[in-house]
C-alpha cells in the first residue's frame, strides 16, 4: 500500500509539474542550462517533502538521471543538468550541486557545496578579469554508500562506502572505505579497519 501512495504522488507530482518540464525539454534545444537553473531555484523554495516530489519529478526529465526514490531538501539548488543521481540518494538542505554523480544510498547532510571540481575559472592571463577567462568543470564522482558531513566542500572524486567529517573540503580523491576530515581533507582511518577490529 505504501508503493501504491508513493506511486500515485510521483505520477501526480509530475502531471503538476508537466508545464515546467515541457518548457524546459522545448528550450533545451537552443538554449544553454540557464532555464534548467532558474527551474531548480523555482522549486527549491518549495519546503517539505512535496517540494522533493517536485523537485525530482522535474529533475527525472531534466538531468542525466534523477532516480525517482531519492530525497531532495528544501533550498537545494542544481547548476548543471549532466547530474546524475542514482536510487535511495539522501540531499539535505541548502546544498549547492555543481556537476557530478552521486551513488546509490549516499547521504548528503545540510550545507554541502559539491563544485564542478577545483578549475572552475581561469586564473593564468593576469591581463583578463578572472570573470572573462575561460574555466574547466569537471564531472565529481561520490560513490554509493556515502556520508558527507554538514557544511563540507567538494572538489574532487569520492570512493564507495566513505565518511566525511562535517566542514570538510575535500580537495583530492578520496579511495574507497575511507573517513576523511578537515581542510584540506585527509583520511584518518580506513573502515575496512573498524570492520576488521569487530571480527
Amino acid at each position: 500500500m505504501k508503493s501504491l501512495t508513493k506511486q500515485l504522488i510521483q505520477t501526480l507530482s509530475i502531471i503538476v509539474i508537466s508545464p515546467l518540464i515541457t518548457m524546459h525539454l522545448i528550450t533545451t534545444l537552443w538554449s544553454s542550462e540557464g532555464l534548467f537553473v532558474f527551474i531548480s531555484q523555482l522549486l527549491s523554495l518549495i519546503p517539505g517533502r512535496i517540494g522533493s516530489y517536485l523537485r525530482i519529478a522535474f529533475n527525472r526529465f531534466a538531468m542525466t538521471h534523477c532516480h525517482p526514490d531519492c530525497f531532495i531538501g528544501f533550498s537545494t539548488l542544481f547548476s548543471h543538468k549532466s547530474t546524475r543521481i542514482e536510487q535511495g540518494v539522501y540531499i539535505g538542505p541548502q546544498c549547492n550541486i555543481g556537476m557530478c554523480q552521486i551513488g546509490k544510498d549516499t547521504l548528503i547532510a545540510s550545507g554541502v557545496h559539491i563544485l564542478s571540481g577545483s578549475h572552475q575559472h581561469g586564473t593564468t592571463d593576469l591581463n583578463r578579469p578572472i570573470q572573462q577567462q575561460e574555466g574547466e568543470y569537471q564531472k565529481i564522482s561520490i560513490g554509493e554508500d556515502c556520508w558527507i558531513g554538514n557544511g563540507s566542500l567538494i572538489m574532487a572524486d569520492i570512493g564507495d562506502k566513505c565518511l566525511i567529517g562535517a566542514g570538510s573540503v575535500v580537495t583530492r580523491s578520496i579511495p574507497d572505505y575511507s573517513i576523511a576530515v578537515g581542510n584540506p581533507a585527509k583520511i584518518i582511518k580506513s573502515r575496512l579497519d573498524s570492520a576488521n577490529d569487530k571480527q
